[in-house]
């Protein structure tokens, strides 16, 4: 289990958790169903009958409760009565209103207020363990984009990449997708976040594939651009202004600055050159158990990056009609730089 000793301050007795990511990090016992009350000494995971025998060899130090559906919002009304608390932090970034409604209802009498941001905070900076994870799935996604490229030739459809990539994905070990791939060839490059068609590769298009997988509940995530053949003279320009721009960011990033200062690197060069209008995004955002999470790093973003934390760094550079380019490498944060977990090629020409 994770410390939760970060979580709590004179204003809070106790967290009421229900989103499966959250309870996840909290418990390390995955469950479609379920909600945890924590407290600075006590901890409760509450979920259903098909759970009963992975959460007592999971959970041999926790309270554990398997309930009906039904009987979900009085067994946490009825263990908060006996934890005799008064304020509840609830995970208000996650709740439907309808969800908020019900637990105001149910909960009458305590004080709810909101605790996701104490939550966010609290799994920003990554454990070791957390970094391992993390590293693996990123590992996992390099064989699968290697065994893909091997199998790539023109008149191939972007939906016949993305299928080979997940294909790839599982059969490398992913547990899972990070977010569905984005597969983009020719003028589509232009499109930082296009899916994937039917469009069919020619020799000389760029190719611009964003994937990522999920290991032991971890994302990894990364982006390439590169060609089988000549590329446009214009779209070489910016490939190459990419680079050096996240190269330069890649050199120059580490704990103590703001996410702010840390885009700046790769934006100043990008503007340098000419280009700073087409580079519409930030540089990058934190990754854990959801591919986008905080700190960011972009223009306005005064968070603080701090060892162990876990980001991309992701330039682009978009042309709409031609074509476009982004490089992403995912990275820890370390006090005198960097560490990159991507290893794969960023040759232009594969």
């Amino acid at each position: 289990m994770k410390n939760t000793q970060a979580l709590f301050d004179d204003s809070i007795d106790c967290y009421f958790i229900t989103s499966q990511e959250n309870r996840f990090y909290f418990s390390g016992l995955k469950t479609s169903f379920g909600g945890i009350i924590l407290t600075q000494n006590q901890k409760y995971y509450i979920t259903d009958f098909r759970y009963q025998y992975a959460a007592k060899e999971a959970l041999p130090d926790w309270e554990l409760k398997f309930v009906k559906f039904s009987e979900f919002y009085n067994t946490v009304r009825s263990i908060l009565q006996d934890l005799r608390v008064k304020t509840v932090a609830f995970e208000d970034k996650f709740i439907t209103y309808s969800d908020f409604l019900k637990l105001s209802d149910i909960l009458t009498g305590f004080e709810l207020v909101p605790g996701s941001d104490m939550i966010e905070t609290c799994r920003m900076v990554k454990t070791e363990e957390e970094i391992q994870f993390i590293a693996t799935a990123q590992q996992i996604t390099e064989k699968a984009l290697n065994a893909t490229i091997e199998r790539l030739k023109p008149k191939m459809s972007e939906r016949d990449v993305c299928a080979e990539i997940i294909y790839n994905m599982y059969l490398n070990g992913a547990d899972g997708l990070s977010f569905e791939p984005i597969v983009a060839m020719g003028v589509n490059t232009s499109q930082p976040h296009h899916s994937f068609s039917d469009y069919r590769l020619e020799k000389d298009d760029l190719i611009t594939i964003d994937i990522g997988c999920k290991y032991k509940g971890y994302c990894s995530d990364m982006t390439r651009t590169f060609t089988l053949g000549e590329p446009d003279k214009k779209l070489e320009e910016i490939y190459n202004i990419v680079k050096k721009a996240q190269e330069y960011a890649l050199s120059s990033i580490k704990a103590g600055m703001t996410g702010h200062e840390a885009d700046s690197f790769a934006r100043e060069y990008i503007t340098a050159n000419g280009y700073g209008e087409l580079f519409g995004h930030g540089l990058g955002h934190s990754v854990g158990l959801f591919v986008h999470e905080n700190p960011r790093l972009g223009v306005g973003s005064n968070t603080v990056l701090k060892e162990n934390m876990v980001v991309t760094i992701e330039p682009g550079i978009y042309l709409q009609g031609l074509g476009g380019v982004r490089i992403e490498d995912l990275v820890v944060i370390k006090n005198d730089g960097v560490e990159n977990l991507t290893h794969f090629t960023k040759n232009l020409r594969i």
